[in-house]
């Protein structure tokens, strides 16, 4: 006799946080594959060539194991050490010291499966509910929903053209003290074209940071510098982790995605304690990320990088220009960024009342994506104001990141105009307003 069981739906509850974290935008977008696609920062310039030369001489090295019975040979398939490949992460140690001067040996890193598995262990290991964490507005949403999800009070400070404006990191933490009886734990920093507005701190700007932060050790700095190497100017840009000689004061972030491929490679220098605690929480996370992809990042930074990367930054160049000359020309009037690097244009429409979060599914319908800009501000939290003041945080609707990195400099031409007249006939309007600016070099007057 066969006993029937019917079984009942299940009835269980969720963890607090699944209800008040949302989900993020650029996961969701990620489900659809719009023709014109300005979501999410994919990469669209990759040395494929590179990465299958590097794969070959691997396989060459496997078989030569394999004829000596060698059980190195298993070693690209199998467990890793929690931290990291020893290998990548002395070829990285080098590169850091050498490139950034940064001070630091490959006990000093981490590595982990891609960048987000850091902002996340971060957050995990630092942060008790109640503890406070200044960033700029708008900011990274992977380092925002983290937080959120352990509790954290989140202020974001004012910013301009330059990044985060930072004489009010003094303002918040003298805030903190008085309305919250405590300083901040964290101030999360993006110095290099960051996500998602595109700006660049200033060296100046950078040496206040430090001066401001360093007097008070109870605060640790978060400086994601993921878009470091995709930058298109001459310049020469100096880590804020430069001046922790001592490894004390700097968790000091960057990832393979940018600089190589989407290996889900993040590599950072943590201060000791900090880094002991990362890596005991990735171990309950993955317990190690994947060694044949760690062997593929340990030959391209020792052998290739150098030689890629000059192409890789001409080409996104030529597409951050094609951006922003279409959004000069095609997009409703408003204000936009420039950015020097990375992979994104902010834009905010000068008519306060469009909604860009509704605005998302008409594009999506229609071919094109984007991210509306009130993903990159915390779901509740403060804010320091203009006037020195403490208030709670409002998002404004009107904005959005177009991102550029994925598409040629011809189909981000073709799709903004696209998108910019599906705007104008969203806000019902007949007329495009022609500005006529003149070169690129003309465009800082629309800085943020």
């Amino acid at each position: 006799m066969v006993l029937e069981i019917n079984p009942k739906n299940l009835e269980i509850s969720f963890a607090d946080w699944v209800e008040k974290i949302p989900e993020s935008e650029i996961r969701r977008l990620l489900r659809y594959s719009p023709k014109y696609y300005f979501g999410g920062g994919k990469p669209g310039l990759l040395p494929v060539q590179t990465f299958h030369k590097i794969i070959e001489e691997i396989v060459v090295d496997e078989k030569k194991l394999l004829r000596e019975n060698s059980t190195r040979s298993l070693d690209n398939y199998n467990y890793g050490k929690t931290e990291g490949n020893d290998d990548l992460r002395e070829v990285l140690a080098q590169r850091l010291n050498r490139k950034d001067k940064v001070n630091c040996t490959k006990d000093d890193l981490v590595i982990t499966t891609g960048s987000q598995q850091i902002l996340y262990a971060l957050n995990d290991v630092l942060i008790r509910p109640g503890d406070i964490i200044l960033v700029p507005r708008p900011t990274y949403l992977g380092f925002l929903r983290p937080a959120e999800k352990m509790g954290a009070k989140i202020i974001t400070l004012p910013t301009d053209e330059n990044g985060m404006i930072t004489e009010y990191i003094d303002v918040a933490i003298k805030l903190c003290k008085k309305e919250f009886g405590r300083n901040p734990k964290v101030l999360y920093v993006l110095p290099y074209s960051d996500n998602p507005k595109g700006t660049t701190l200033s060296n100046k700007r950078k040496q206040e940071i430090i001066d401001t932060v360093f007097p008070h050790n109870d605060i640790l700095i978060i400086e994601d510098a993921a878009y470091k190497e995709i930058q298109f100017d001459d310049k020469e840009y100096h880590p804020l982790k430069e001046h922790d000689t001592e490894n004390q004061r700097i968790a000091y972030l960057s990832s393979t995605t940018k600089e190589a491929a989407s290996f889900r490679l993040g590599y950072h220098v943590l201060p000791d304690r900090i880094r002991d605690a990362v890596i005991k929480a990735k171990g309950y996370y993955d317990l190690c990320t994947s060694e044949f992809t760690q062997r593929i990042a340990s030959k391209y930074y020792e052998k290739h990088i150098d030689e890629q990367i000059p192409i890789i930054q001409q080409g996104y160049k030529l597409r951050r220009d094609a951006m922003v000359k279409a959004v000069d020309e095609f997009m409703p009037e408003g204000i936009f960024t420039l950015p020097t690097g990375g992979f994104f244009v902010w834009y905010e429409t000068k008519d306060k009342a469009f909604d860009s979060k509704i605005f998302v599914e008409e594009a999506l319908e229609n071919g094109m994506s984007f991210v509306p800009g009130y993903s990159f501000f915390p779901s509740t939290g403060y804010s320091i104001t203009e006037e020195n003041s403490l208030i709670h945080g409002k998002t404004s609707t009107n904005t959005m990141r177009l991102g550029y990195s994925l598409l040629s400099p011809e189909l981000i031409t073709e799709g903004i105009e696209k998108l910019g007249d599906l705007m104008y006939e969203s806000q019902k309007r007949n007329t495009k307003k022609v500005k006529c600016l003149g070169t690129l070099e003309d465009y800082s007057k629309f800085w943020f």
